[in-house]
């Protein structure tokens, strides 16, 4: 059996990072435009943990742990506002959510 070598944890990190992308561009709703977000920064955790063991640093694995906070601050904000969008217009489409236009 071959052993898993950074090109492995790459594909994965590149399917992650193209099912988030996706999300972000053919959704409406706006929980799984968060969710697709999210995708996309593991996929980044992914390349930088792969990268981090391969070059026997730890460089990037305390770039991961920025990146994580970073996502849960963005989550906790995120989640705040569609709240607040959710009990103004009782919707989460994201076409419908035009409460910041003139």
């Amino acid at each position: 059996m071959d052993p898993i070598t950074p090109t492995h944890y790459m594909l994965l990190s590149a399917a992650l990072f193209m099912i988030g992308v996706f999300g972000v561009i053919t959704r409406r709703n706006i929980i799984i435009i968060f969710m697709s977000i999210e995708l996309i920064l593991n996929a980044v955790n992914v390349n930088l943990m792969a990268f981090s063991l391969q070059w026997g640093n730890s460089v990037g694995q305390v770039f991961v742990l920025f990146v994580i906070a970073v996502a849960a601050a963005e989550a906790a904000v995120g989640l705040g506002i569609i709240l607040a969008m959710y009990r103004n217009k009782e919707t989460i489409n994201i076409d419908e959510m035009n409460v910041l236009k003139w």
